[in-house]
């Protein structure tokens, strides 16, 4: 009797194959488009000295308030002269708003990407901390309670208020209202994991606390902390961009989406355009954030992941 039939039966009732993360994020379209937007924001803060058409500083008096696509004829030294196009407009004070737009993508991804990466770190350390030894938690979340209490962007003008306006201010001044919320992500998760077998087995077999935070506990948090990161960014481009809008953030000088848009809503109904490219971009940004730490969350955590 042939054994065709009976591999083939047994083929049928295997199991298909688990699709790996790497398939699984692939196939979710929120992941891609918030990683293409990103991406593409990202090349254009880094490419900004070769994409912006002038420098975002320079002052034209006689172009100001100018709609987009008008242009300007310059001549050269050598008596030839050249057309010159804004692409976005001009402010009131006639720079180049489409320069101003890449520099500015600079500053808020700096300003996310950096928030995100220290909060994290410091509260991940407080964290674990506070979770793990009981009598430290206590202190620990009565202090994070009482930060949490205060609206993010209140705190942050309060310290920014504190210290002279400029990136780093604004950077911690963002920090600070952030890390109660990993703290306090961070500890629930601990308070869960170190009631494992696992983890009470490494403590009976003498294994030291760090070790044990380090090897049992830490790699438990890490799928939450990478969908808490891109909230983060998204919230600290937003604060940002509040805090330069009230002239309170990153000095005028330095262009940013904020400081773009609170120099043109003087003028807004009579030239619209001053606050409409800013704002598309950061919305956009913002946008492709959350729809990637929807898909992230979505991906990773075991108890919301979709059956593929």
């Amino acid at each position: 009797m042939s054994a065709e039939p009976a591999l083939l039966a047994a083929e049928k009732s295997a199991p298909a194959p688990r699709p790996t993360l790497r398939s699984r994020l692939m196939r979710d379209g929120g992941i891609i488009f918030g990683a293409v937007i990103l991406l593409l924001m990202a090349v254009i803060g880094l490419a900004a000295p070769l994409l912006g058409t002038k420098s975002p500083s320079e002052i034209n008096p006689s172009f100001r308030n100018r709609v987009p696509g008008i242009e300007q004829t310059i001549r050269n030294d050598d008596g030839t002269t050249r057309t010159f196009t804004y692409r976005m407009g001009t402010d009131s004070l006639g720079r180049d708003i489409y320069s101003r737009v890449v520099y500015g993508a600079r500053v808020s991804l700096i300003i996310g990407i950096t928030v995100a990466a220290i909060s994290i770190a410091i509260g991940l350390f407080i964290g674990l901390i506070a979770g793990y030894m009981r009598w430290v938690d206590a202190v620990v979340m009565r202090l994070m309670d009482g930060l949490m209490a205060i609206p993010a962007i209140l705190l942050a003008i309060a310290l920014v208020s504190l210290f002279r306006a400029g990136l780093l201010s604004v950077i911690v001044a963002i920090i600070v209202p952030e890390i109660p919320r990993v703290v306090r992500l961070v500890r629930s998760i601990v308070l869960s994991v170190r009631e494992e077998p696992y983890v009470e087995a490494a403590i009976m077999a003498g294994t030291r606390t760090p070790l044990l935070l380090v090897r049992h506990v830490l790699p438990n948090t890490i799928p939450a902390l990478i969908v808490q990161g891109t909230f983060i960014c998204a919230n600290a481009i937003l604060i940002e961009a509040v805090l330069s809008f009230l002239g309170i953030g990153i000095p005028p000088e330095t262009p940013t989406w904020g400081n773009i848009m609170a120099e043109g809503r003087g003028l807004f109904r009579l030239y619209p355009h001053n606050l409409f490219f800013p704002g598309i971009c950061l919305a956009l940004t913002v946008l492709a954030v959350n729809v990637l730490g929807d898909g992230l969350r979505d991906r990773l955590d075991p108890k919301l992941a979709r059956r593929v």
